[in-house]
C-alpha cells in the first residue's frame, strides 16, 4: 500500500497530467536566488487590507469561553479576509508540508502549494533535504510536477536546469547575454526541517538557514507538547501506508472547528463508531500552539489515544496501531483540500485485510465529517446566522484555536 512515485531523469513537465485543483464534484478522492525578490503574499489592496481587519476586531479573545462569542460568520467567506491569513498565518512559522518517507531515498522528490507558492522538497544523491521555490528563474514555469525521482529539475519551458541543490546547472541558448552571473540564478531556496516523520517548511522572508535540530524546531513548531506526543506514539517508529486527498466545498476553519469541538459531534455524526462512553472519557490540554484531546491510560500515565491539532492547519490523530495525519489547505474562502496520510506499526503493514479494514472505517467517518462540514458552510453564510457560542466543558481547543489566529491576524 506504500505511496507509488513517478519515476523521472531529468524531471520534466507530463501535460497529461496537470492536476486540476477544482474539480467539479463536491469531494475528490485520489489515493495516491536572491529571496527578496520572492514576495510572500496575496498582495490585497489596502483598502481590502482594512475591510479584512475590521473583521479581525469583531472577535474578542478577552472574553472567557464561559460568556465568548465564536467568530462572525465572515471570517468564513471573505476573500480579504483569506488573504490576510495567508499573510500574517500561512507565511509565518513552520508549517507541515509532508512526510519524510515522500523522499526516503536520495534524489527523491515532491511538490506542492499554499496560497501563491509552488514549493519542491527534495533529498539531493547525497541524502541531504533541501527545499525550494518551485519556480524558474528565467520565466517562471513551474519546474516540477507531482512527486518522483530524477538526478536533477529541467523546466519544461526552455530547458534551463537545475540540481537538487538548487544550484543552475545549465542555462541553454544564452550566447550574447551580458551580466549574468549563474551563481545568482540558482532555484530560491526555503528553510526545511523535520521533526519525527514529518516535513516542515518555513516561508518567511530573511536570514535563511536550513535544517534545524528537531529538539530545536520541536519547540518552535509545538512548545511544550513537543516531548508530549513524541512520548505517546508520534514518532518514526511506524510504517508510512498511503495518501488520500479530498477536496471539500467549505472554508478551511470549518474543518479545523470540527476537529476541535472536543468530540462533541462524535455521538450525533459518527454513530457507529463514536458513543457517550467514549465522549466522557475524553480530556482537552491546550498548550501554546497545540491543543490535545486524549483518553488517558489507566495508570494515567499518558494517552490509549490522542488527537492534537497543531495551529494553523495540521492535525496528528493516534489510535491503537494507527497514526493519520490530516493537513487542511485552503483553495478559496469556501473551499479547501484534506491530505490525509496514514502510518501503522510495522508488524501489521502486511496484513492486507487489516490495512483494508481500518482504511474503510476510516473513509467511512471522514464521509460523515466532510458532509457536516459542507453543510456548516452553507449555514455559515445564511442571513439567519452571525456567530454563535462555544460549549466550555468541550470547546475549548476550539477557543484556543480562534485565539490564536486573532493573535496572528491582529498583528
Amino acid at each position: 500500500m506504500a505511496m507509488n512515485m513517478m519515476m523521472i531523469n531529468p524531471i520534466n513537465l507530463n501535460l497529461n497530467k496537470t492536476r486540476n485543483p477544482y474539480p467539479n464534484s463536491y469531494v475528490q478522492h485520489t489515493q495516491s536566488l536572491k529571496s527578496s525578490q520572492i514576495s510572500n503574499t496575496h498582495e490585497p489592496n489596502h483598502t481590502s487590507f482594512i475591510s479584512a481587519r475590521s473583521l479581525v476586531q469583531q472577535f474578542d479573545p478577552n472574553i472567557p469561553i464561559q460568556e465568548a462569542l465564536t467568530p462572525p460568520s465572515s471570517w468564513y467567506a471573505s476573500p480579504e479576509f483569506l488573504s490576510l491569513e495567508f499573510d500574517q498565518v500561512f507565511f509565518k512559522g513552520w508549517q507541515a508540508v509532508g512526510c519524510t518517507a515522500q523522499v526516503q531515498e536520495a534524489n527523491s522528490f515532491f511538490t506542492g502549494s499554499l496560497g501563491n507558492i509552488e514549493y519542491v522538497a527534495c533529498r539531493d544523491e547525497y541524502g541531504e533535504l533541501h527545499a525550494f521555490h518551485n519556480v524558474c528563474r528565467h520565466h517562471a514555469s513551474l519546474l516540477a510536477f507531482g512527486s518522483g525521482k530524477g538526478s536533477c529539475f529541467t523546466c519544461p519551458y526552455h530547458g534551463w536546469t537545475y540540481g537538487l541543490n538548487g544550484a543552475l546547472l545549465k542555462a541553454t541558448r544564452i550566447k550574447g547575454i551580458k551580466n549574468f552571473n549563474v551563481n545568482e540564478f540558482g532555484l530560491v531556496p526555503l528553510r526545511v526541517a523535520v521533526w519525527g516523520p514529518f516535513i516542515l517548511l518555513n516561508f518567511e522572508k530573511g536570514a535563511f538557514s536550513q535544517q534545524g535540530c528537531d529538539d530545536d524546531v520541536g519547540m518552535e513548531w509545538l512548545g511544550n507538547s513537543s516531548k508530549i506526543l513524541s512520548t505517546n506514539g508520534v514518532d518514526t517508529s511506524q510504517s508510512y501506508v498511503c495518501r488520500r486527498e479530498y477536496t471539500i466545498e467549505c472554508n478551511w476553519k470549518v474543518f479545523c472547528d470540527n476537529h476541535t469541538d472536543g468530540g462533541y459531534h462524535g455521538p450525533f455524526v459518527h454513530k457507529d463508531l463514536v458513543g457517550l462512553d467514549l465522549l466522557n472519557s475524553l480530556s482537552t490540554t491546550v498548550y501554546e500552539k497545540v491543543s490535545i484531546l486524549g483518553q488517558e491510560k489507566v495508570d494515567r500515565h499518558g494517552y490509549e489515544s490522542l488527537y492534537a491539532f497543531i495551529y494553523p492547519n495540521f492535525m496528528v490523530n493516534r489510535y491503537g496501531p494507527w497514526m493519520d495525519t490530516n493537513l487542511v489547505l485552503p483553495l478559496g474562502p469556501r473551499r479547501c483540500k484534506v491530505v490525509f496520510d496514514y502510518f501503522l506499526d510495522a508488524s501489521l503493514k502486511d496484513d492486507e485485510a487489516f490495512v483494508a479494514k481500518g482504511l474503510e472505517d476510516n473513509e467511512k467517518l471522514q464521509m460523515e465529517d466532510f458532509v457536516l462540514c459542507e453543510a456548516v458552510q452553507r449555514g455559515l453564510e445564511s442571513p439567519a446566522y452571525s456567530r454563535g457560542r462555544y460549549v466550555p466543558m468541550v470547546e475549548e481547543a476550539m477557543h484556543h484555536f480562534h485565539c490564536l489566529l486573532h493573535q496572528n491576524l491582529i498583528k
